[in-house]
Formats: C-alpha cells, sequence, structure tokens
C-alpha cells in the first residue's frame, strides 16, 4: 500500500457548487421550499473496463474525502466537444493506460438526486489495447484486475467503498450475464 500524502494545510473555501433554493407547490395545495446543488454541467462518466470476459480492471486512487487511498473504477469529466464514449474511451487511456474498442453506455446513475443534480454515464468498455494518455492524477494509479463474478469479496474490502463503483459493477455484471445467456 502506498504511504498517505502529507496534508500541507487546509482551508475552508468559498464552494465552486451553488445552492439553488424552488419554492415548490404540491398537487395537494402543500408549499415547500427545497434546496439543490448545481454542478458544473459537465458531464461525467463511470467505465467497467473488462480485460476478458471474467476481469474488470480497478484503480486505486487517492481520495482526499476520506483521506485514504481507494480502489474504485474509472471515471471522469466528459471534456467540452466530446461524446459520452470519447470521455469514456480518453479517461480509460489516462487513468488506466488502455483503450477500447468496443463502448456500450450501460445506464445514467445519479449520486443523489434529492438535492444534486448530478449524474454519471455508466460505461461498459471492452476489447480493450494498450495506450496510455497523460492525465491530471498527481502519480500513477495501480490497476487491479478483479473477477466481476465475485463482487461479494470486493464489498468486504475496506477501501472499496464508492457507492457509483458498487452500483456500475453490479450492472455490468447482469447486463454481460444476460448478454451471455442469449
Amino acid at each position: 500500500m502506498r504511504e498517505l500524502p502529507k496534508i500541507l494545510a487546509t482551508r475552508l473555501v468559498t464552494p465552486r457548487y451553488q445552492i439553488e433554493q424552488m419554492d415548490l407547490e404540491f398537487s395537494n395545495g402543500a408549499h415547500r421550499t427545497y434546496e439543490r446543488i448545481h454542478g458544473s454541467g459537465r458531464e461525467v462518466v463511470v467505465i467497467v473496463p473488462m480485460l476478458d470476459a471474467h476481469t474488470v480492471l480497478l484503480s486505486l486512487e487517492y481520495s482526499a474525502g476520506l483521506h485514504r487511498y481507494e480502489l474504485g473504477l474509472p471515471s471522469g469529466r466528459i471534456d467540452r466537444g466530446e461524446t459520452v464514449l470519447e470521455g469514456a474511451n480518453r479517461e480509460l487511456k489516462e487513468e488506466i493506460g488502455f483503450g477500447a474498442r468496443d463502448l456500450r453506455v450501460l445506464k445514467r446513475l445519479s449520486m443523489a438526486p434529492t438535492f444534486m443534480s448530478h449524474t454519471s454515464h455508466l460505461v461498459l468498455a471492452r476489447d480493450l489495447f494498450e495506450e496510455r494518455l497523460e492525465g491530471d492524477e498527481p502519480e500513477e494509479l495501480q490497476v487491479q484486475p478483479f473477477p466481476i463474478d465475485d463482487l461479494e469479496r470486493l464489498l468486504d474490502l475496506e477501501n472499496f467503498s464508492a457507492s457509483r463503483s458498487i452500483a456500475a459493477l453490479f450492472l455490468a455484471r447482469e447486463w454481460l450475464r444476460r448478454e451471455a445467456q442469449s
């Protein structure tokens, strides 16, 4: 396991997200004020890279929110002018050193729909080939193969807790099982 980065300083800053208040009237006449966070408007991809029919590639990356290294799926923002699939392929190359010839959007996932408009596109990536692009990570990510049929064991790992990675892997595993049966 890598040594955690040293925290040199911390400070509270003005959030980059705006909070919008909405005054609502429901069909039963009830009035409420709700708040929601507005993000940047840029879309996000979460990629399930399949090395072969049974093996997913995970990455170990520093996660500032928990101040630890977390095992998860490659993900990132879609650049302006990119499609979902172009963004997914670029993120794969930047984060794990692979591109994919077969990319498929499986679902759009919401993070916390009661107060955030943020969603992520879940993309299945197959027929991988080695290609690395320079990314924005401060250190090279460690890539770890894992059997997709053994997700229950993955859930037991303390450093695997990202809800969108968990949801994405279960959705991808079920999609792959249905495809294999047809």
